[in-house]
């Protein structure tokens, strides 16, 4: 039998004043109640309880053994509730890695919708790259990542929750002045890309190789947000995922360049640890998007 059991034991004694009377109420024998006192009083160097003919006292040191174990099995019972409480109204934590395109324009549309549900839950989102995201995950740092799905993914688990499709835009200024100049429009053209390091621009990369396609006149950026931007205003064709600027194609404020063959869609999902325990505000978090 463990400490806390005998002190469990104890403590509902002292309660209860009568060896008998707590052994019903613990559903145990007397003798197994007696044994397990005596057990406990052997580590220490006086008895906990005098015992007498009407039942049993508690001495000096049995009194403040019994005032903090009041304190420690309220703390217990207290943690007890707190939990059985967060779990009725769903509290909890979840920490989510993403990076700065995919938080603006596929997370946060929901996000709202997800908080006004479970207003308890605690979230921390980490803006961050696809690769320091993954890394995280096989850390261990964060619950989940939003993120593309690709072969990096490893002993991840991948829930996929949309498809995107990466094309090429521009103003119809820019394309109307490729036109008028000599040769071909795509070796005219000023390529407006991700940096190498993205993931969206190693999976355009590969498409382009693939396709014959060279891009010669490069101009390099950070966010999604400014290639869609500096195409806005004329500087080039940019590599954007075409769900993040419908609103652009649809009122005229950018085409889509046209290109021989299109790139190929790909998935976009919530990856997480196959090993690790799925908490609580995690499954109601992953449940929103099915």
């Amino acid at each position: 039998m463990n400490s806390l059991n005998l002190y469990y034991i104890f403590y509902t004694v002292a309660e209860c004043g009568n060896i008998s009377a707590a052994a019903k109420k613990l559903f145990i024998s007397q003798p197994a109640v007696s044994k397990s006192i005596s057990k406990l009083e052997e580590s220490f160097p006086s008895p906990l309880l005098h015992r007498t003919s009407k039942g049993v006292t508690l001495t000096e040191s049995g009194e403040i053994l019994y005032k903090q174990l009041g304190n420690a099995f309220y703390a217990i019972r207290k943690g007890e509730e707190q939990i059985l409480k967060n779990e009725a109204i769903g509290a909890g934590r979840i920490s989510i890695g993403v990076s700065t395109t995919l938080c603006k324009y596929v997370l946060m549309p929901r996000l709202k919708r997800f908080i006004e549900s479970y207003p308890h839950i605690k979230i921390s989102i980490s803006c961050q790259s696809t690769y320091e995201t993954l890394a995280a995950l096989e850390n261990g740092t964060i619950d989940v990542g939003l993120v593309g799905e690709s072969e990096r993914l490893g002993n991840l688990s991948f829930s996929p929750i949309s498809q995107i499709q990466d094309t090429f835009v521009c103003t119809k200024e820019y394309l109307d002045k490729l036109n008028h100049m000599e040769g071909e429009n795509l070796q005219n053209a000023t390529f407006l890309l991700l940096n190498k390091s993205n993931v969206t621009r190693q999976y355009v990369d590969k498409f382009l190789i693939l396709n014959d396609i060279t891009t010669d006149h490069q101009i390099e950026v950070s966010t999604m947000d400014l290639l869609i931007d500096f195409a806005k205003i004329g500087l080039g064709i940019a590599c954007v995922i075409r769900e993040f600027v419908e609103e652009e194609l649809k009122n005229g404020e950018l085409m889509e360049f046209p290109i021989p063959t299109p790139i190929p869609s790909r998935q976009i999902g919530f990856a997480y640890s196959k090993s690790a325990n799925i908490n609580h505000a995690t499954e109601k978090f992953l449940e929103m998007w099915h």
